[in-house]
């Protein structure tokens, strides 16, 4: 009988186990060991391999708002391209990279195998332009100006094509209604840089990598509204860059459309009369240089002087948006930055500054009245102005004796203005002023027009202009000193003398200094968007308007309007009385004044026309022409560089922009059917049920109608003669030539600046 032990385990089935247990125990070992060696011999390996293995994200950006005019008219919108591209993913899957299939490409889209190469190369510290800065998941844009056919041969034959598209997509375009173009207004996209991503990161906003931002005009002012949200698809790719799996989706939310104030139909004239208008004075004869005028950059703004709301303003020289659409060559970039383009990008209505000139004299005649001077009072006019051993002349010697405060800005006379500074001047203390002494009436007067500050429209890069008060005297001679008192010669040329005057006392208010401010001169400098602000105001009463020319601000579908609502931030400092009798003085200078040669047979009656010529002197320069109009409803600003007269250069453009909007003809009547905006614009345009917003046609073209209006005047002996040859027998001479002979000016030769 076999003794079995008492645990029942046969020495048989004890093997077993044994060699069981020994196969565990090796197999925990192996386990362990492998464990080991994959966690710290090689763990620093495979957990760089491991972060390989990400989220990588693909975009799909939203359709930009558009921007439209007061009608609905579309300024900056979005048209449909055929736009070709290439998945770097797809491409890096083929044995060559995806060169053969790219070469092949080139000869469809008549590009060289380089240029397309090119494109789909990413971007980095060594890789020049061009080059793709954005996700390397993400389609790279080859061309957007693929033609149906090359379209079609790349979708039929995708079988030699792989990991190219051919897809229509919607590209920004600005389409220029009526052959305006509103460039400097509207502005133009390019795409998002590395800095601003990161700025932007954990803003309510951020950046992708592939949006298009504004940079200048309402693109940028309103990029947030207009840009939308893009869709954003997430895939998990491991660290060869293959798609493992997709992890989320967002759809895109179209960007929300601007209705601006701007007229299309007002902002083709504005452009037009400008263009001509400064082609009109370089065939005019500058008797003081020798040469035809230059007439070499001009800005017109058209606003309701009821609301501030901008209608129409135009910049020149200007250029076409466009050039800015998928890319700006090198070329065209110099043409709009180099030294010889003078400057287009430039919005010569918000960022030109300059001498306003007798325009100025508004302000002026508002400061002597607060300082206690009576507007009908009786104020020399004589025919020059004695200081200090410096004779200043009006214009040709005229004398018009004592005249009020309203004559002499109907006759714009200098001398008036000059003795009233004088007077301003000498009662706070001449040169030295004691400390608390000096009233300064001239400068706080102009502060309190807004002047020396941005107005606030809503434009980027707006300029204050200057008012060249005593504090800005000081800080001028704080920083320019060393180089005055370096530069400066008591006996030397011109510029020497007054570098040596301004090393001497140009921390100090100089008797010149006001004298020369009172007329819109010497360091006194405006922009045409300040001018407007002020005009407007006193055609409404006093008011001062900040400028707006975004209007309202609607969603895609159209649900979701908000409107910007007219907003003041101000006060002209005149009393009703004073603003009325400004009010007639400036009437009377478009029916008998200096700018009447201009408006000669112009319905006054019926629509009541306001005005104010300058000619600002600008040292080294030709004059440059001003002419500040008003009407119930609008302000009309116009200046032109190099130009000219103030009326002699900008008349004839802005009676004629008055005309289209109140439908005037050649001979005075009033057509009521041909007025482009007899009265603003209150309602927004129709929006759509599907939240499309209704725009009417462009009818005819107003600025071949404007030409003809200008044949039509010229032939009945109206406006478009040579200067010199201009003025009708039954109107007055020119005379807001008066301020445009004063070199040198000042105490001791005080000059001019830009």
């Amino acid at each position: 009988m076999t003794n079995i032990p008492e645990t029942g385990r046969t020495p048989r089935v004890q093997t077993r186990l044994v060699v069981i247990q020994i196969l565990v125990l090796s197999l925990l070992g192996t386990l362990g060991g492998r464990l080991w060696y994959l966690q710290i011999r090689e763990g620093a390996q495979y957990q760089k391999e491991a972060s390989g293995n990400h989220v990588q994200q693909v975009v799909q950006p939203a359709v930009r708002g558009s921007i439209l005019d007061a009608r609905g008219v579309p300024l900056a919108d979005n048209e449909t391209r055929l736009v070709v591209s290439a998945s770097r993913t797809d491409l890096l899957k083929q044995k060559d990279d995806g060169k053969a299939v790219l070469t092949k490409l080139a000869g469809v889209l008549g590009m060289s195998p380089q240029e397309v190469t090119q494109k789909v190369r990413l971007c980095d510290a060594k890789t020049p332009q061009p080059c793709w800065n954005g996700s390397p998941y993400q389609p790279i844009p080859i061309t957007d100006e693929a033609t149906p056919k090359q379209a079609l041969q790349i979708r039929e034959r995708s079988e030699d094509f792989p990991g190219i598209t051919a897809e229509p997509e919607a590209v920004r375009s600005y389409p220029g209604p009526g052959k305006s173009n509103t460039a400097q207004v509207l502005g133009y996209l390019s795409p998002v840089t590395d800095d601003e991503v990161q700025q932007a990161k954990d803003t309510a906003s951020p950046y992708l990598r592939s949006d298009m931002v504004g940079r200048s005009g309402l693109e940028r002012q309103y990029d947030q509204a207009l840009r939308g949200k893009a869709g954003v698809t997430r895939y998990e790719v491991d660290n060869l860059g293959r798609v493992i799996g997709k992890a989320k989706s967002d759809a895109a939310e179209p960007g929300s459309n601007l209705v601006t104030s701007i007229d299309a139909r007002v902002q083709r004239v504005a452009e037009y009369e400008l263009d001509k208008a400064m082609k009109a004075a370089r065939q005019q004869y500058d008797k003081i240089t020798g040469t035809n005028y230059k007439a070499d950059s001009g800005a017109v703004v058209v606003m309701e002087a009821k609301t501030g709301r901008i209608v129409a303003m135009a910049s020149a020289p200007t250029y076409d948006p466009n050039v800015w659409v998928g890319g700006i060559s090198a070329k065209d970039y110099k043409a709009l930055t180099g030294k010889n383009s003078d400057y287009p990008l430039l919005n010569r209505a918000t960022q030109g500054q300059s001498a306003p000139g007798s325009t100025f004299k508004v302000v002026s005649t508002a400061a002597a009245v607060q300082a206690g001077y009576d507007f009908n009072g009786n104020y020399p006019c004589t025919s020059s102005y004695s200081v200090g051993g410096q004779v200043f002349k009006n214009f040709e010697g005229e004398n018009f004796g004592p005249i009020s405060l309203g004559k002499a800005l109907e006759v714009s006379c200098d001398t008036v203005f000059y003795g009233l500074a004088d007077s301003e001047w000498k009662r706070d203390g001449g040169i030295n002023p004691k400390k608390g002494q000096p009233k300064d009436w001239f400068f706080k007067t102009a502060h309190q027009f807004g002047l020396g500050k941005r107005t606030g429209i809503d434009l980027p890069n707006e300029v204050t202009g200057r008012v060249p008060d005593r504090q800005w005297k000081l800080d001028y001679w704080k920083a320019n000193k060393d180089t005055w008192c370096k530069s400066g010669k008591k006996n030397g040329t011109y510029v020497e003398k007054i570098f040596y005057e301004n090393c001497l006392e140009g921390n100090k208010m100089r008797e010149g200094d006001e004298i020369n401010y009172s007329i819109g001169q010497g360091d006194t400098l405006l922009t045409p968007i300040q001018e407007a602000v002020i005009y407007g105001a006193i055609s409404n009463g006093g008011t001062m308007y900040t400028p707006t020319i975004g209007k309202a601000i609607v969603s895609a579908d159209g649900k979701h309007v908000s409107e910007i609502k007219p907003r003041s931030h101000g006060k002209l400092p005149i009393t009703k009385a004073t603003r009325d009798m400004m009010d007639e003085a400036l009437a009377a200078v478009t029916t008998r004044g200096t700018a009447a040669w201009k408006f000669n047979g112009w319905p006054q009656n019926k629509i009541p026309l306001h005005a104010k010529t300058g000619t600002a002197e600008v040292y080294g320069k030709q004059t440059t022409s001003w002419l500040a109009t008003y009407s119930k409803d609008y302000s009309v600003i116009m200046t032109i560089s190099q130009a000219g007269t103030g009326s002699g250069a900008s008349g004839e453009a802005v009676r004629n922009i008055y005309s289209a909007m109140y439908g005037v003809q050649a001979d005075g009547s009033i057509d009521n059917k041909k007025a482009l905006l007899p009265t603003p614009e209150k309602s927004l345009p129709k929006i759509q049920p599907d939240g499309t917003i209704a725009a009417p046609k462009i009818p005819g073209d107003p600025a071949k109608d404007q030409e003809k209006i200008a044949k039509e005047v010229a032939q009945q002996g109206g406006t478009t003669a040579p200067d010199d040859q201009q003025t009708p027998a039954t109107t007055p001479s020119p005379t807001d030539n008066r301020n445009t002979r004063r070199r040198p000016r000042g105490r001791r030769g005080r000059g001019m600046t830009a």
